[in-house]
């Protein structure tokens, strides 16, 4: 079904393979088993990465080291291109397969040296109800099985960081509860062989946020032994919860301290999604490992009963933590179906987090291209929540400008904001999605051209990608093209990626390279972070087409708490429903004029940002009557997997 071929471009010799697709299109995981990957080393090769770069996971993956960061320091980045989308269906739009298309497209069609930056997916969607996120058709990852599975174990390293720090809560609340001051302290400074008492490294931290400057335990006064010693955690103010990577709604909400040991400790809690997990946003957000250190120790798990935030470090748990990282903060090299290079890294959730892969991958990856080449990456959901936090949010602690927003459409979802029937994941399309029905796009456009202003305000150039499907129509992509040209983007493309691969998407990666060649002006955010939290919020309610915000009397209180605590000053990332610019996931097109909920506002201080509830956000999915795993199996002959989407 493929063959190689050796090319060369600004990157160097390299090779690539050539696709011989089919129609109709086989299942996703039949055309990623047709196809053997190359070596990793051939891969790390095309980048210019030495063995001394990477550590080989298996034939097929390998951790890229953050030292080539270090070696790459001086070198110049390559163009900077973010994917969003329109708002979604619940069927998804194609914005990873889009992604992945348009680096084939680069790499192996237009000769330019293009790495992909994707977010590795949890397994919860992949035996649940979504499946897999390797992309689609001809425009994906392998192997796709290991890339939706286990991959190099970074959701396990956080799933195993984030109940240490759960247990370390428990297990100090409890100790706390049992002994004096002085026993606490004699506790946690145990005298050595010579009997002499001692600080570890880790509590000096604690010391220093105490103001106690003395570096001997035996020196302190019983005061200064009482606000190091006792935490005094507020049980009710625990926010740090359990997670495992697999969708299980009865661990939505459990009893801990059920054992006769722990009598009278009970106290309710529950289970979230590891992808969840504000660990999973540190590592996104994060710039290096001492900053990784930083940020897991400033992680706040809830207050003590006089309303001081308590941190991972208060705990004594933040370098252990580290510890348990060290490995994930590493990026992941796999490779596409035609053996352009990619890197996997981070997956946070892109309604409670910011919905983004790591700022590490993307700096490695725009070294690595260089000036010339091209780093296309995902933003989850549609451009209202994944392109907003990107910009906002991923750019500030990054540092790095794109010159070029992609914004994936389909005549589907057009037509569902025109006012089509209900699209229900599971269930046949109604007619009006399959047969031309050009008022309905009409209608529709509302949306995208939404998307294409609010976008177009960062000062990027914007190009819509219009996922092609085999039922639309001349007459109909037209429309969107128009519309989309008439609201201001620099460009409108047709792609038929999923049906032929990067050939499908060279289209697309023209205009990409004409935009990013053509940018004139530099990043601009939505809100400057030196307002107030309501005020921040408010901006990006305006940006949704909210008439003004309603807060709840716990998000005032909230509010309030952080602001007194000194966390005013980080941007802000909403939690909302992805299916509509709105509060309300039934208001489709570009409703206006409403008044956006804050039900709740919570942090995660550690990975750096303030997030208000917009109605209710589910961090622990549940399995559907027909999940997934019924078609997922393996090859027992082959060895191979099967079923997988």
């Amino acid at each position: 079904m493929t063959g190689t071929s050796s090319g060369s471009g600004s990157g160097g010799s390299r090779t690539l393979r050539k696709l011989q697709v089919q129609s109709p299109v086989p299942a996703d995981i039949d055309i990623a088993n047709s196809v053997e990957p190359f070596p990793i080393s051939d891969i790390a090769e095309t980048l210019k990465l030495s063995p001394a770069h990477y550590d080989s996971y298996g034939k097929h993956k390998a951790k890229v080291l953050l030292s080539v960061l270090d070696e790459l320091e001086g070198s110049g980045d390559g163009y900077y291109v973010v994917v969003g989308g329109i708002t979604p269906t619940p069927l998804g739009e194609g914005k990873s397969t889009t992604t992945v298309g348009l680096c084939q497209a680069l790499g192996a069609f237009l000769d330019k040296k293009v790495v992909t930056c994707l977010r590795q997916p949890s397994q919860g969607p992949t035996f649940g109800i979504k499946g897999g996120a390797a992309g689609g058709g001809y425009s994906q990852v392998i192997p796709m099985d290991e890339f939706n599975l286990h991959l190099t174990g970074d959701i396990h390293a956080i799933t195993a960081a984030n109940n240490l720090l759960a247990a370390a809560i428990d297990a100090r609340i409890f100790h706390e509860s049992t002994q004096s001051d002085k026993a606490l302290l004699n506790r946690l400074c145990p005298p050595n062989k010579e009997g002499k008492k001692s600080f570890s490294s880790i509590m000096f931290r604690r010391l220093k946020k105490l103001g106690i400057s003395k570096d001997n335990p035996a020196d302190l006064t019983p005061a200064e032994v009482k606000k190091f010693a006792r935490l005094d955690i507020d049980p009710a103010s625990v926010t740090w919860r359990r997670v495992m990577d697999v969708n299980d709604r009865f661990l939505r909400k459990i009893t801990v301290g059920q054992g006769p040991e722990e009598k009278g400790m009970m106290r309710e809690t529950g289970f979230d999604i590891s992808v969840a997990s504000e660990i999973m946003a540190v590592l996104a957000l994060t710039t290096s490992l001492a900053d990784m250190r930083e940020r897991l120790g400033k992680m706040v798990v809830g207050n003590s009963r006089a309303g001081e935030p308590i941190t991972a470090d208060d705990l004594g748990v933040g370098g252990a933590l580290t510890v348990l990282m060290k490995d994930a903060i590493n990026p992941t090299l796999m490779q596409t179906l035609e053996g352009t290079p990619v890197l996997v890294h981070a997956g946070p959730f892109a309604n409670i987090a910011h919905g983004n892969s790591s700022i590490v991958a993307d700096k490695i990856a725009l070294k690595l291209v260089g000036p010339g080449g091209f780093v296309v990456t995902e933003a989850g959901f549609g451009s209202d929540i994944g392109t907003e936090k990107f910009m906002n949010i991923k750019c500030r602690y990054s540092g790095l400008s794109p010159q070029c927003a992609i914004i994936v459409a389909t005549i589907r979802a057009l037509k569902m904001h025109g006012g089509g029937p209900e699209v229900v994941a599971g269930k046949p399309l109604d007619r009006a999605y399959l047969s031309e029905n050009v008022a309905l796009v009409e209608g529709g456009c509302v949306n995208l051209v939404r998307h294409i202003k609010n976008t177009k305000a960062y000062g990027v150039n914007v190009v819509v990608a219009v996922n092609m499907f085999s039922t639309d129509t001349e007459a109909e992509l037209s429309t969107v093209r128009n519309a989309a040209l008439a609201a201001g983007a620099f460009d409108a493309v047709v792609c038929t990626h999923h049906a032929h691969g990067g050939k499908g998407a060279v289209d697309l990666g023209i205009a990409v390279q004409r935009a990013c060649e053509n940018v004139t002006q530099p990043l601009k955010f939505l809100y400057p972070l030196d307002i107030s939290i309501k005020d921040k919020i408010e901006a990006i309610a305006k940006s949704y087409g909210a008439a003004g915000v309603e807060y709840s009397e716990q998000a005032e209180k909230h509010i309030e708490m952080y602001a007194k605590q000194g966390f005013s000053g980080l941007p802000i990332c909403m939690a909302k429903t992805q299916y509509s610019f709105s509060h309300n996931a039934t208001d489709k097109g570009a409703p206006s004029g409403f008044t956006l909920p804050i039900r709740d506002v919570r942090a995660s201080i550690g990975a750096g940002f303030i997030y208000p509830l917009v109605g209710t956000m589910s961090t622990m999915p549940g399995l559907p009557t027909r999940p997934c795993f019924y078609d997922i199996d393996l090859d027992t002959a082959t060895g191979k997997v099967i079923g997988l989407s």
